[in-house]
């Protein structure tokens, strides 16, 4: 799975992107994502499969891009 941080993400997490294996679902992301970076629990962001902004709880496949993206609005 690859791993993609977007806007103020990316320097939470030092660099752009980087590679997870062995996470089963979002959830299981999130708290990983947690563990390694506190800061983000203080951040919302929206979590994207293969370009799909996803709601919930989402199974993970270890080809799947997964980005992380800051709120944003249109206008």
């Amino acid at each position: 799975m690859q791993l993609l941080f977007f806007g103020s993400l990316t320097d939470i997490a030092g660099k752009a992107d980087f590679d997870l294996s062995k996470i089963e679902n979002t959830d299981q992301l999130k708290v990983t994502l947690f563990r390694h970076y506190p800061e983000l629990a203080n951040h919302s962001f929206l979590i994207a499969v293969n370009k799909k902004v996803q709601n919930g709880n989402v199974e993970l496949k270890n080809e799947d891009v997964v980005a992380l993206m800051p709120p944003f609005s249109g206008g």
